[in-house]
């Protein structure tokens, strides 16, 4: 009982510690999501040029999701048009290059994970582009779009499906600061925690347990602690076949990173494990349903090989410049709630986070949650359901929020009650 509860302790306290830096960066993402229109998105990723994956993982790091609804939407958007690489792209950056990755590894394990965050995503993505464009045939990528259309359910369809952006016209900030735009700002922020939030949890309890149970003396002999070059060389390899096994994707794998970063593995194969989130088993088998058992294993094979190769670039970068922190000064939180900053500042965004839920709650949000995990629609088809309070949730490809009604959104043609079907 003693070994359970020192572990369930190790869990409060890093959740206790990273609770403000999650609702900052899913309420930015949320903002941005409120003002993109999805379609917006297909249309700017046409092809894979280096302009165009550069605007790709942008506009995936606006958008930040939890890993299943990423591929979902990657899907999504290669079923509307989009480049493949591009679409690829995206779905990397929206769980990899996102804001609250680089507070929660600035809050964990510092400031230097974060900046080998944002070097390394890039890194990863321009290594994958060079894969796709020279072992890439057109037969495969053919054989992959056929199984895309055939729309089979993975994981978060409905929440991939949904386009909650503002739908009226005017400045970023007038559409923003309108009731319209609070709304949907709420809308995103909920399905977003809502998407994220049994990752999140299963991660923190799988490192409190690790960081409370396993001996490190485990970890260094697995990541060749002893042995400077050899763990460097070695921890890249490694990383995302931990991740893999993991189970655990998007941020709930940053609080087991902690633990192995402690445990001996090298900075590279830290940055490697994190981005590993998209290849995660689970995921392996959406990939299958999504493009065919042929394109999920070139997807393993490339996708792999660039996080291993972005591991070994920051690691023989950051080592050249001298910022790889101490392993020894590695911390995992246990000293639980204090009246520190981190008190002042979670009281502060708990503040905000119940505020955006009452507006969800409000606004017919709990109609359009429950249909966060359905199987997508054919391309094309769109319908409202009525929320309350003239809220309309959308179905398939669209969620849309239009002019302003009476405490909500007015969906396709008027109707009774401030919305109607498109």
């Amino acid at each position: 009982m003693h070994a359970i509860l020192h572990a369930l302790s190790i869990t409060g306290s890093m959740t206790w510690e990273i609770t403000w830096a999650l609702i900052l960066g899913f309420g930015l993402s949320a903002v941005v999501q409120a003002v993109v229109r999805r379609a917006t998105i297909v249309r700017l990723l046409g092809d894979d040029r280096p302009r165009t994956l550069t605007l790709a993982a942008g506009l995936g790091a606006a958008s930040s999701s939890c890993s299943y609804a990423a591929v979902a939407l990657a899907r999504s958007l290669f079923r509307k048009g989009a480049n493949f690489t591009a679409a690829m792209a995206f779905e990397i950056a929206s769980t990899n290059l996102v804001v609250e990755l680089g507070v929660i590894l600035a809050l964990l394990m510092g400031w230097q994970f974060t900046v080998a965050e944002f070097v390394g995503g890039p890194i990863m993505i321009v290594v994958l582009a060079v894969l796709f464009r020279i072992f890439l045939r057109e037969r495969l990528l053919r054989e992959a779009r056929e199984q895309a259309e055939r729309g089979l359910a993975g994981s978060m369809e409905g929440h991939a499906a949904m386009d909650m952006s503002i739908q009226t016209e005017g400045s970023f900030a007038r559409r923003l600061l309108s009731r319209d735009g609070y709304t949907s700002v709420a809308h995103v922020f909920v399905m977003e925690w809502a998407a994220i939030l049994r990752d999140l949890v299963i991660g923190l309890l799988i490192a409190g347990a690790i960081a409370a149970w396993v001996p490190d003396a485990f970890w260094q002999s697995l990541f060749l602690d002893g042995h400077p070059l050899a763990a460097k060389l070695i921890g890249p390899l490694i990383g995302p076949l931990v991740a893999i096994a993991s189970f655990v994707c998007s941020i709930g794998n940053v609080p087991l990173a902690v633990v192995l970063w402690k445990g001996g593995i090298s900075f590279g194969g830290v940055v490697a494990f994190i981005f590993a989130d998209l290849l995660i088993l689970p995921i392996l088998n959406i990939y299958r349903k999504y493009y065919g058992l042929r394109m999920t294993g070139f997807l393993l094979v490339t996708f792999y090989t660039a996080m291993v190769v972005a591991g070994y670039v920051v690691e023989f970068l950051f080592g050249g410049l001298g910022l790889i922190p101490d392993q020894a000064d590695a911390t995992i939180p246990m000293e639980g709630v204090s009246w520190n900053y981190t008190t002042w500042l979670n009281i502060v965004f708990l503040l905000l986070a119940a505020a955006l839920v009452w507006r969800f709650l409000r606004t017919g949000g709990p109609a359009m949650l429950r249909m966060m995990g359905g199987a997508p629609e054919p391309e094309g088809h769109r319908h409202g359901t009525a929320g309350a309070e003239g809220h309309g949730t959308a179905g398939a490809e669209g969620h849309h929020h239009g002019a302003p009604a009476p405490e909500g959104h007015g969906h396709g043609t008027p109707g009774a009650e401030g919305h109607g079907h498109h």
